[in-house]
C-alpha cells in the first residue's frame, strides 16, 4: 500500500485568538497518577489547543496545577481512594458543553464508579474523544458500547489493552492483533491507534503505519502524551483519521529528537512534550501555508 500524505494544520491567521484553536477537556487523574494527566495536558497545550482544562478528583486537583501553570483544573467529586465518583458526572456534563474536544483516560484509575462514568462519556459524548488508559480497561468491560459511540472517537490501546477490549486476554501475534484492530474498527465506526513498533491507526477501511520513534519511548507517560497531542489537533478541526495519522508522527518525531539528544536509554514522557515544538518545526511550511514535509 502507497503511503498516504501527512494531513496539515491550517494557518494561523495574523489576527488569531487562543479560541480560534479550540478547548480540550482532558478527564482523568487519581491519587498517586496525578502525573499522568498532567503530562497529557502539557501535551495537548504544546499541541496548539487554544484553552486545556483538566477535570480530575478534588484530592489531587491542587499537585495537578502545581506542575503547569497554562492550563486550567477543575476538582470534581471523589471517592476514598482519590479516585474519581459517580456524583462526578454532574459538573462533567457542564464542562463540555464548551469543549471543542475531549480526552479521558490518563491516569484515571479502575472502579465500578468510573466504569459508569467512562461508558456514560463514550456513548453521549457529541464532540471528537479520545479515550486512553483506564478508559481503555472501563470500556472492555462494556463491550456492547463499542459500537454505539456519541460521537467520533479515537481509542489508543497498546496490545494488552486491545486484547482486553476484545475479550481475548491470550497473546496475539502482531499481524493478528492487527487484523482485529481493524475489525473492531470497521465495526464500531471507530479509529483504533494500536501502538507498538510501527504504530498502526485505521479506520477499518485507511490504514497507516507510523514510522517514527524509537525504544526509548517505551516509558511511562509517553502515551499520555499522544493522547493530550490527540485531542490538541481535534480542537484545531483535524478529522479523527487525520489528527491519529499526524498525532502519532509528531509523537514519534519528538521521541526521535529527544533521543538524538538525550539517547533512548535516559528519555522520560517529559521529554516528548519538551520536544514537541522541535518536531512542529521539522515539518516545513510549505508554499501553501500549510504544516508538511
Amino acid at each position: 500500500m502507497a503511503d498516504r500524505p501527512l494531513p496539515s494544520l491550517p494557518p494561523r491567521a495574523a489576527d488569531s485568538h487562543k479560541g480560534d484553536f479550540g478547548r480540550a477537556l482532558v478527564v482523568g487523574g487519581s491519587r498517586g497518577m496525578a502525573g499522568a494527566i498532567a503530562l497529557a495536558g502539557m501535551a495537548a497545550l504544546r499541541g496548539g489547543a487554544g484553552l486545556v482544562q483538566l477535570a480530575v478528583p478534588e484530592d489531587c486537583s491542587h499537585l495537578v496545577a502545581s506542575f503547569e501553570p497554562s492550563y486550567m483544573t477543575v476538582g470534581l467529586s471523589g471517592d476514598s481512594q482519590g479516585r474519581m465518583s459517580q456524583p462526578a458526572q454532574v459538573t462533567l456534563a457542564e464542562l463540555l458543553g464548551p469543549a471543542t474536544a475531549v480526552a479521558c483516560g490518563p491516569g484515571l484509575g479502575r472502579s465500578d464508579d468510573l466504569t459508569e462514568l467512562v461508558g456514560w462519556l463514550y456513548r453521549t459524548v457529541k464532540q471528537p474523544a479520545v479515550f486512553d488508559a483506564d478508559a481503555l480497561n472501563a470500556l472492555a468491560q462494556r463491550p456492547d458500547l463499542l459500537a454505539s459511540p456519541g460521537g467520533p472517537r479515537i481509542l489508543t490501546p497498546h496490545p494488552g489493552e486491545f486484547r482486553r477490549l476484545i475479550g481475548n486476554p491470550a497473546p496475539l501475534a502482531r499481524d493478528l492483533c492487527e487484523r482485529e484492530a481493524h475489525t473492531l474498527a470497521a465495526r464500531s465506526g471507530i479509529v483504533i491507534v494500536l501502538k507498538g513498533h510501527r504504530t498502526l491507526v485505521t479506520d477499518g477501511t485507511r490504514q497507516i503505519h507510523n514510522t517514527t520513534g524509537n525504544p526509548g519511548m517505551a516509558t511511562g507517560g509517553c502515551g499520555d502524551v499522544l493522547t493530550g497531542l490527540l485531542t490538541a489537533l481535534l480542537c484545531q478541526q483535524l478529522a479523527v483519521f487525520d489528527a491519529a495519522h499526524l498525532g502519532t508522527h509528531l509523537h514519534g518525531l519528538a521521541g526521535d529528537l529527544a533521543a538524538d539528544e538525550l539517547g533512548e536509554v535516559s528519555l522520560i514522557a517529559g521529554d516528548l512534550v519538551r520536544f514537541l515544538p522541535a518536531a512542529f518545526s521539522r515539518l516545513r511550511i510549505q508554499t501553501d501555508g500549510r504544516l508538511g514535509f
